[in-house]
């Protein structure tokens, strides 16, 4: 199968849907108004969704392909930071809280390509799905903002913003800790 054959089969295409979902929700976040703030929370909570699904998917149809191995973390990476760059952007959340969650996904991307260029493997832990699930948990409030059906929703996004952060600094140090007898040898 060609690169592009890859590309738009199956799994491959949630992933692209979900690099796709990254710029509309960056305009829609420039207007940070009512409905605009909503629509780009239902986007980002589509894309969410495709993030389990296309794993899924591959597994369950054996369709694991190597760009989707690649593709897929990326488009997590892109879809979590834009948002969370766009409400530090928006004084919604605090920057360096922001800051400390991009910085972990780039250190373990790192850490994963010197693990890659070694032939090894390092799979994601538990830990790495929670933190995952507390920063989708805290960015769909955070991101709606505005009181929506009578709920502060910014008060609901704040305690599970904070089991983001304590989720990713505890899986990126797990992370490094069982890489380090690959790192040196």
């Amino acid at each position: 199968m060609s690169t592009f054959q890859n590309l738009i089969h199956g799994p491959n295409l949630l992933t692209l849907f979900r690099i796709a979902a990254v710029p509309i929700i960056i305009i829609l976040m420039l207007f940070p108004n009512r409905a605009c703030v909503f629509i780009a929370a239902l986007v980002f909570s589509a894309a969410a969704i495709t993030d389990y699904l296309d794993g899924f998917y591959a597994r369950k149809r054996n369709m694991v392909t190597t760009l989707g191995k690649i593709m897929d973390p990326v488009a997590d990476k892109l879809l979590v930071s834009s948002a969370f760059i766009m409400l530090a952007a928006l004084h919604w959340v605090p920057a360096w809280m922001v800051c400390i969650i991009i910085g972990r996904e780039l250190a373990v991307t790192g850490l994963r390509n010197i693990i890659a260029e070694k032939g090894e493997d390092v799979s994601a832990s538990n830990l790495g799905k929670y933190k995952t699930g507390f920063q989708i948990a805290a960015i769909i409030p955070l991101m709606i903002h505005f009181p929506f059906l009578g709920l502060n929703v910014q008060a609901i996004g704040q305690p599970f913003l904070w089991g983001a952060l304590v989720f990713t600094i505890w899986s990126g140090a797990d992370y490094f800790i069982r890489s380090r007898s690959l790192l040196q040898g």
